[in-house]
């Protein structure tokens, strides 16, 4: 007699289980009793065919128990660990009489059971021990009552186990290529192009099979689902059960992928996706998953030069939400095209791009001796960081905007190394000179408050006046004007801030005038200008800019105006 039409049953008794009573071997009320969770308080029971997903904890080891009732049967055993190394071994004794398919009447207590079956050890069949994905396949096993004992000694830990009568029917777990590798065909700086065969379980059984790639930087993973411990921020893909108690695999039985996924659809990287249930939000940074459907050629992008990674590629079978690994691959990324290093020659003003996040360097080797250096930087947009070693020792490192004067003690024969590095916002744009000679300069002076004030009270509907701050230095200022329309904004205003950009770039009819002013009075170093010629009720935006004897200009902060509309 079976407890179902395929004639396996597999048990797991937790040491120290209470008494109860096995299932019932009527068909009908056997199923309504797996829903029973009452019924299965701590035991897992899995029909034939199906997947049991468990917990060991340290030391402690698991039995399972599933009954062959008839001779010559086919028997596929599967054990996967997942997060640590498991020893396992499968042994067979025959079955006791009362639990033989002859037997009839009521089941005894199993307690009693449990007495007659662990009296003998049986014969061993197969052990095993390691982090491999392990099978057990026998084409004609005897009858008899098999005993599956699972341990771990590293630390607790997952696993799952997968046993049928009926392996040649059943095939849940899609079939590898003859030539399992995953190829690298193409290798870049940080982008990496994978290749493999397809699996025959959708080219020859036309199953449904999409394919997962998993990216990390440590090592290569064996199964599923090991990746799925690794992403859980406990280190393991499910809570725990707590001691003494087990899973009913009834509970988890969209386990591992869910069958309706759109991870097929997926195409970024960089964000990590959800592995079945898992208990944290949080996944590690360093190990990334991407599925894409069937295709069998993917590109990794977004990855960093000259750093190694380690490629896995898993078959999963959307139909039965099993998976089964290629054999993985790593590796390393091109390194970073070498930066040449701008010279930089003494008092000439040198104008330098960098790109977002990116870097330049540049070098300045004076040809006499020389007390001070003086390097000056103007940076046209967003700050930018500047490095400074003399010799590889470093001296300076600081942000910069606008533009800044940094002033160096010399030494014979020395050798200084800038390194510029752009900001997080986008990319930057500036000029640097480097000299021995303090009176070479090329930059203007600067206040510190750049900003140009409008006086609101003086709006008239066709002039506005305004000020500015100048410096003890006496320089030439030109102020420029420009009609925009009423909804420019500072976002606008924001982008076209780009300080580099001289009075030579500017439209005749734009200029307002020019003329030179200073005061030996820091405090008194302001002046007016009143702009006259404009429309009632529009806006303007006005800009003023500063050039120094070199002839190298600086604009200050753009301000945008309106005149009034009735006067």
């Amino acid at each position: 007699m079976l407890l179902l039409h395929c004639p396996l049953l597999l048990l797991l008794l937790p040491l120290g289980s209470r008494p109860q009573k096995f299932p019932t071997r009527d068909e009908e009320l056997f199923q309504m009793q797996i829903r029973d969770k009452a019924f299965f308080h701590d035991t897992s029971v899995i029909p034939d065919g199906a997947e049991i997903s468990s917990y060991l904890f340290r030391d402690t080891p698991k039995r399972y128990f599933f009954v062959v009732e008839e001779d010559n049967t086919p028997l596929a055993v599967t054990v996967t660990p997942c997060d640590a190394p498991l020893e396992w071994k499968l042994s067979v004794q025959e079955l006791p009489e009362e639990a033989s398919g002859e037997g009839s009447g009521d089941p005894e207590p199993l307690e009693q059971q449990k007495q007659q079956i662990t009296s003998e050890e049986g014969t061993e069949l197969f052990s095993y021990k390691g982090n491999d994905v392990e099978y057990f396949v026998s084409s004609s096993s005897p009858s008899g009552l098999y005993q599956l004992d699972l341990l771990s000694t590293e630390k607790d830990t997952h696993f799952k186990v997968y046993a049928t009568t009926t392996p040649e029917s059943d095939q849940p777990y899609p079939e590898l290529p003859y030539d399992p590798r995953i190829d690298v065909t193409s290798l870049g700086r940080t982008t990496v192009t994978l290749a493999w065969k397809p699996s025959p379980t959708a080219s020859l059984l036309k199953q449904p099979i999409q394919y997962c790639i998993v990216i990390n930087k440590e090592h290569n993973f064996k199964s599923l689902c090991a990746v799925e411990a690794k992403l859980s921020s406990d280190d393991a893909f499910m809570m725990a059960p707590k001691p003494g108690l087990d899973f009913s695999p009834f509970d988890f039985a969209h386990f591992g992928f869910p069958a309706d996924s759109n991870s097929g659809k997926e195409r970024g990287f960089l964000k990590p996706s959800k592995f079945g249930r898992q208990t944290s939000s949080k996944p590690r940074v360093d190990l990334h998953r991407v599925c894409i459907g069937n295709k069998n050629i993917f590109t990794v992008s977004d990855l960093k030069p000259d750093t190694q990674y380690y490629f896995d590629m898993f078959a999963v079978n959307t139909n039965t939400n099993m998976s089964t690994a290629y054999v993985g691959t790593f590796a390393r990324t091109k390194e970073e095209a070498k930066q040449k290093t701008v010279e930089l020659k003494d008092g000439k003003v040198t104008d330098v791009f960098v790109k977002r996040k990116g870097a330049k360097f540049l070098r300045f080797a004076p040809v006499s001796s020389h007390q001070k250096v003086i390097f000056s930087v103007h940076s046209c947009l967003d700050a930018v960081q500047i490095q400074v070693r003399r010799d590889g020792k470093l001296l300076l490192s600081q942000s910069v905007e606008g533009v800044r004067q940094f002033q160096l003690r010399g030494k014979a024969k020395a050798k200084y190394l800038i390194r510029l590095k752009g900001s997080k916002k986008g990319a930057s744009m500036l000029k640097i000179l480097a000299t021995t000679r303090p009176n070479k300069q090329s930059f203007p002076s600067l206040p510190e408050d750049t900003r140009i004030k409008a006086f609101d009270k003086l709006r008239t509907c066709s002039s506005v006046t305004v000020a500015w701050l100048g410096t003890q230095e006496r320089n030439k200022f030109c102020i420029y004007k420009r009609e925009v329309d009423d909804n420019y904004n500072e976002e606008q205003k924001r982008r076209e801030q780009n300080q580099c950009l001289g009075p030579d770039t500017r439209k005749k009819s734009e200029k307002v005038l020019c003329k030179y002013f200073h005061s030996q009075n820091i405090q008194k170093a302001v002046t007016t200008e009143t702009i006259r010629g404009l429309q009632p009720g529009k806006s303007y935006l006005l800009d003023v800019y500063v050039i120094g004897h070199g002839g190298h200009s600086v604009k200050y902060q753009s301000k945008l105006v309106k005149t009034r509309k009735f006067c």
